[in-house]
């Protein structure tokens, strides 16, 4: 079981990764809004893993892969995009990301993701 936090600006995405994520036991620590939220809880929680949007206001994902990785070089972060966003997550995966899902999630390659960036 991991500990995650979830960052999205929308609330109905959050809820369906959630959901996906704790139906595979593990634990939701944090829902973010956006990438600042993000960096500024991280270091109170250091979750095992973060989803990270791409696209959110006041700090976008890929700024906030930058800032977090930062505090903890080993980070596990996972983005989310929607579908063609390729050179922005070409960036991500440059900044730090481990891997990445596309919106709409499924289960199985969520889980896949979150598998592959620990490690397991």
């Amino acid at each position: 079981m991991a500990k995650i936090m979830v960052v999205d600006d929308a609330a109905f995405l959050r809820a369906m990764l959630k959901d996906i994520l704790v139906r595979a036991g593990h634990e939701v620590v944090f829902e973010a809004k956006n990438g600042q939220e993000a960096v500024d809880k991280y270091r109170a929680l250091m979750p095992d893993l973060v989803t990270m949007d791409i696209t959110m206001p006041i700090m976008e994902g890929i700024q906030a892969v930058k800032e977090i990785r930062l505090i903890d070089p080993e980070a596990s972060i996972v983005m989310c995009s929607a579908m063609g966003q390729r050179n922005l997550i070409i960036q991500a995966i440059q900044s730090g990301a481990k891997d990445f899902i596309i919106k709409p999630f499924q289960s199985e390659r969520v889980l896949e993701a979150i598998d592959k960036a620990m490690g397991l």
